[in-house]
């Protein structure tokens, strides 16, 4: 919403008044009783020539209105709390917000600083806020809470506004609005019978679909709860310090998972509410959803039949419609969406789609000048609720000049002709080629009209030429095709929106839940392969790091090795202090010492970062896994790290819990046997000099040599000794880790397929119900629709949603439609089948 700065200083604008026209379009549907009631109330309470011409800028979503933000600042601190209570008034009228009327009370809340616990309060005062608000035909008992809200109110605005609540009530404007002006599609006694069995049906079929969603609402609550359950199990696992250490590090790990699947939960909780109030608004009423492009026609064909809102169609203009404009007549809703696939018209689509759970048919408005394959991919989230839809082909021809109307008028049949220059054949099957590739299937009608021409048959200036224009506008033909979806199949175009169409909001968190619990399983496998995978490459770096351990120590010692015979040739006459401390000194040359402390250090390193090289391996591995398996569901669609960071800190976790860096203690290396040596060579004090060097060095080398063998074998010994126990902990750390991880997965698997089981009786439950408004529409009877006629006449369904259904039935029964028929009424492959045929 762009924010403008605010016109009119020289005139005091009523910004209460304002506030609340915001509000009444919060829920982007703009009934034109509400417009009506809105004036009147502006009337009643005196506003300003200026207050009036914004509040018109508001309705019409003109580019220069005066913002939600702006107003609200508008309004003085000691106003504020009479204009929440207006806002709460209008917001909760019909017994709940909207998602959006939620959004709304909640901003201004923000802005002046009212918590949420003063907004329950104010309602529980009121009425007393429910989660599941239950239809009821008591408006007065709704209406009451927006009188007790404004309670000792003092404004005139309050005191207005509570007398023009009812009018604002969407329960009743079906009494007070005129007659369609086109007769022909809503008159008749058969239209009174097709509304008194529609109404009769959707009673019952309610009962069903509201059992179905709070069902469901129930399973994705107990989901949240189960999932969370889990990560609190292995949370409180305390009793050792590295078991505690493990848990704590999966727990960490599995609680950002839980995050993201809670975040779908919510998001699917959200939309079931959204469905069920959906349902609650349908249940009154046979809806029809004008849909299509921006500017392909939707508000003229939506003016033609109603005789309103010939304000709203736009000259020369873009995305004129900017919410769902609601027309209300004796139980038939006409809704005009905004555009589809408008530049930056997302939010226009998301208006639009907001009335499909509720509408009973879509006519989808196509243009013959432009009839493009990316305009019918809105048709597959048609497909996705199993909505019946007509597809009306809008001839645009200019028929404001008046040759060209004349020209027009002489021959009318020549622009509906199949071959020509100007023939529509090849429109038509483009239409029904791109239908079946977005929609499933090409059941739908598609019928042509010039909607020009049939909005000049109802000006003024074209009285004479009225019938005439009507008549070949062949708006006629639609006209009898929406007849035809209330009186010959609004029966069970009513059961398709209160239980075919309803299996939609299940079927979404089912096939969300099924391919959920797919990839948890699947990772528990992987994990399991990649926790053995795991303990051979650890065995094989230990075996490694160990080699090279021992290699190194062996290369450590020959260095001292070959000092030995060099050191007794210039000591073999030192006495047994010089030669010890000389043979020190020649050890500290090599850094002997230092050596042999550092090398056991680098083989552990090296073995921790062989662990952690395979530990990554196997986050990389299983992270392309979940990439090769995009096509469905993959963990990178909910955290992209989950696989590269965690599995990168499980071998920081693992090697903490193994016990840090190895740490070796040595034998001291003294020099026993040298002074031995002295002593032998000082009993040969009578051979020569030569005789003398020559047995001191031998006798020196000898007793270093052995002296060095024998500690070289001991710390070879000790090395293995400490090595072996250091890699068990590691694969005992890696197996904890892994096991936890595994269970805490296979755990949260088993409550998304509780939960998966759950919704598939919610969806079999609706679809056994539905089957049965099928038969007895096929069969033309009509029994109550209950728990036991059900039993008694389907045995078994089995449907893929909005592709096909399959019916067995008890006993066969006879049809009174073709199968062709019901296939293209339904729009929708559907075959009837007695027991004795498998499905």
């Amino acid at each position: 919403m762009v924010a403008t700065a605010l016109p009119h200083q020289h005139v005091a604008l009523d910004y209460a008044f304002l506030l609340l026209t915001h509000v009444i379009c919060a829920d982007q549907q703009i009934h034109s009783h509400e417009s009506r009631a809105l004036r009147s109330l502006a009337d009643q309470a005196k506003v300003n020539q200026a207050t009036l011409q914004e509040m018109e800028k508001i309705l019409e979503q003109d580019d220069t209105q005066i913002s939600f933000e702006a107003v609200v600042q508008k309004i003085p601190v000691g106003q504020q709390s009479e204009a929440f209570r207006q806002v709460l008034a209008i917001a909760y009228i019909d017994g709940y917000f909207s998602p959006l009327e939620r959004e709304v009370v909640n901003q201004l809340a923000q802005l002046w600083g009212i918590s949420q616990r003063e907004i329950e309060k104010m309602l529980e005062e009121a009425q007393g806020f429910k989660n599941w608000q239950t239809h009821t035909d008591n408006e007065d008992d709704q209406l009451s809470v927006g009188a007790r809200l404004l309670k000792g109110a003092e404004s005139i605005l309050s005191r207005s506004l509570i007398t023009k609540l009812a009018e604002l009530a969407p329960e009743n404007i079906g009494q007070r609005i005129e007659q369609l002006q086109r007769e022909v599609l809503l008159s008749g006694p058969e239209y009174d019978d097709a509304i008194q069995q529609c109404s009769k049906i959707a009673r019952e079929d309610f009962k069903y679909s509201d059992q179905a969603l709070r069902q469901t609402h129930t399973v994705l609550k107990e989901l949240g709860n189960g999932v969370q359950q889990v990560i609190d199990g292995i949370k409180q696992k305390t009793s050792g310090s590295g078991e505690y250490q493990t848990a704590k590090g999966v727990a960490e790990q599995l609680e950002q998972t839980r995050q993201h699947l809670s975040i779908e939960i919510l998001r699917d909780l959200e939309a079931v509410r959204e469905a069920f109030r959906a349902k609650q608004r349908a249940l009154n009423h046979f809806s029809i959803a004008f849909m299509g492009r921006t500017k392909a026609g939707k508000s003229t064909l939506h003016a033609v039949i109603t005789g309103e809102g010939w304000e709203a169609i736009g000259v020369g203009k873009q995305r004129t419609t900017r919410y769902n404009r609601v027309y209300e007549w004796k139980n038939i809703r006409i809704i005009d969406t905004p555009g589809i696939g408008a530049p930056g018209g997302k939010t226009d689509e998301e208006i639009a789609r907001s009335v499909i759970e509720e509408a009973d048919v879509i006519c989808y408005v196509v243009t013959d000048d432009s009839i493009q394959e990316s305009e019918f991919a809105f048709l597959e989230v048609l497909k996705e609720k199993t909505k019946p839809l007509i597809v009306l082909l809008n001839i645009h021809y200019n028929l404001r000049d008046s040759r060209r109307l004349e020209h027009f008028l002489k021959d009318p049949d020549r622009w509906f002709a199949l071959e020509g220059k100007s023939g529509i054949g090849g429109h038509l099957n483009r239409i029904h080629r791109y239908a079946k590739q977005h929609y499933a299937n090409d059941y739908l009608d598609v019928i042509p009209a010039m909607l020009l021409a049939a909005q000049l048959s109802r000006e003024p200036e074209h009285e004479k030429q009225s019938k005439k224009l009507f008549q070949a506008s062949r708006i006629q033909n639609f006209l009898n095709s929406i007849r035809a979806s209330l009186i010959d199949y609004g029966a069970i175009r009513r059961s398709q929106t209160l239980l075919g169409s309803t299996v939609g909001s299940i079927d979404a968190p089912y096939q969300w839940i099924a391919q959920q619990a797919i990839a948890y399983n699947d990772l528990a496998k992987q994990l399991q392969g990649k926790q053995q995978d795991l303990k051979r490459q650890i065995r094989a770096a230990k075996r490694d790091s160990l080699e090279q351990l021992q290699q190194n120590i062996k290369e450590i010692f020959q260095s001292a090795f070959n000092q030995v015979r060099p050191f007794a040739e210039s000591h073999w006459e030192s006495n047994e202090n010089q030669m010890n401390s000389g043979w020190k000194e020649r050890l500290k040359s090599l850094k002997f010492e230092a050596r042999l402390k550092i090398a056991p250090e680098q083989a552990s390193q090296h073995f921790q970062r062989s662990v952690q090289e395979a530990i990554e391996e196997i986050g990389n591995e299983l992270k392309l896994i979940s990439q090769l398996q995009s096509n469905s569901f993959t963990f990178t669609e909910q955290d992209s790290n989950f696989f590269d960071k965690d599995f990168v800190r499980i071998s920081g976790m693992v090697l903490v819990a193994a016990g840090a860096i190895l740490a070796f203690v040595f034998p001291p290396l003294g020099l026993l046997g040298i002074a031995g040596g002295i002593a032998s060579w000082l009993s040969g004090q009578f051979k020569s000099r030569d005789q003398k060097r020559h047995e001191a060095v031998e006798n020196i080398s000898a007793a270093l040599n052995k002296q060095l063998e024998t500690q070289r074998e001991q710390v070879l010994k000790q090395v293995k000794e400490n090595f072996d126990p250091y890699c068990r902990s590691v694969v005992t750390a890696a197996d904890a880790y892994f096991e936890e991880l595994i269970q805490g997965v296979e755990a949260i698997a088993n409550q998304l397929q509780f939960a998966q089981a759950k919704l598939l009786d919610s969806s079999n439950y609706l679809n056994r119900a539905y089957a049965k408004r099928i038969l007895d529409w096929a069969t033309d009877q009509y029994e109550p629709l209950t728990d036991i006629s059900i039993s008694k006449r389907i045995r078994k369904v089995n449907r893929v949603f909005g592709r096909s259904f399959q019916i067995q039935t008890t006993t066969a029964l006879p049809l009174a439609k073709s199968q062709e028929e019901i296939c293209r009424i339904l729009q929708e492959r559907v075959s009837i089948q007695p027991t004795s045929t498998k499905l």
